[in-house]
């Protein structure tokens, strides 16, 4: 089945909710005027008063689920605009850091040469692991196949950087295999990255660690770190809307990572004790995206098998 875009979805439920709910202010007014305005004369009987009464109870009963069903899509159509806002702007800021390096290049030769014609060869060796420090701290990142995943991943590293926090990054698969739009990959691994980035904070030291990879079925990820383990009181809930446990949370990271990956057949899970807290999540290759049904809707999300 073709999937529509976000705008034929959004133009498909207005021009239905139109439709419904004229025939809503039709059905009421019928009502009114064989009650009020028809002579007695030609007035309906009652039986049959009823029975358009309930007709018209039935349409407007039609028209507030479809008015709750579009309101949930358009809220997830807001949620799915976020995603690809966020996912822009990093490549935007991905695609500066880049233009700067090729800028920078030439001049960089100047300084290097410069310093080995006046035999500064240890300064110049200095100024070469800075130069090559900073170079590969942006190509580390530029692994996959999916360019907003690589922005991503290059935004996160160098917010990691300023802040001190060490990062192993560990890409074993170029993910060119991706079965859902890369921005939307974003949404689940920025979710969590943010997550993990909060623990080391809240736990004063620590680290993270992220691995891209794949088998026969399924393209997998995992995001670790070693700061604050999960509150007791929030492990079975952790993937719920609303439940958070940061102060100024709002509970829904976790809950729109999970939904993503769930509609597409993926799923996620946590694993947190005393030395690391661990999140991990798969998308099955042969994926094929829902994007009509909530995930109450969905048939429940199981581990694949890695066995051939």
């Amino acid at each position: 089945m073709k999937r529509l875009t976000g705008q034929a979805r959004i133009r498909k439920a207005a021009s239905l909710v139109i439709v419904v709910n004229a025939l809503q202010i039709a059905a009421m007014a019928l009502v009114v005027i064989l009650q009020f305005w028809v002579p007695d004369s030609i007035r309906m009987h009652p039986q049959a008063l009823r029975l358009v009464a309930l007709g018209a109870a039935a349409v407007v009963t039609v028209s507030a689920c479809l008015n709750i069903r579009d309101a949930l899509n358009t809220r997830r159509l807001y949620e799915d605009a976020d995603g690809m806002s966020s996912a822009l702007q990093n490549m935007a800021e991905l695609n500066n850091t880049l233009r700067a390096q090729r800028h920078d290049f030439l001049n960089h030769l100047q300084v290097v040469y410069s310093l080995t014609e006046m035999g500064e060869h240890e300064e110049a060796n200095r100024y070469i692991e800075k130069v090559y420090g900073q170079i590969t701290a942006v190509s580390r990142a530029m692994k996959t196949a999916v360019p907003a995943v690589n922005a991503l991943l290059q935004v996160k590293l160098a917010a990691c950087e300023r802040e001190g926090i060490p990062v192993e990054l560990e890409i074993r698969s170029d993910w060119s295999a991706l079965p859902i739009e890369g921005w939307e990959m974003c949404k689940v691994l920025s979710n969590l990255i943010d997550n993990a980035m909060d623990a080391v904070r809240e736990n004063g030291e620590g680290s993270l660690r992220i691995c891209l990879e794949e088998d026969l079925h399924a393209l997998r990820f995992a995001v670790a770190d070693t700061g604050a383990p999960i509150p007791d009181a929030i492990r079975e809930h952790l993937f719920d809307a609303g439940v958070t446990g940061k102060a100024d949370g709002h509970g829904m990271g976790l809950y729109i990572a999970r939904r993503t990956l769930e509609r597409a057949g993926g799923g996620i899970e946590a694993r947190s004790d005393g030395d690391e807290t661990v999140f991990s999540g798969w998308v099955p290759k042969n994926a094929v995206v829902s994007s009509d049904l909530s995930p109450a809707d969905q048939p429940s999300a199981t581990h694949p098998s890695t066995n051939a």
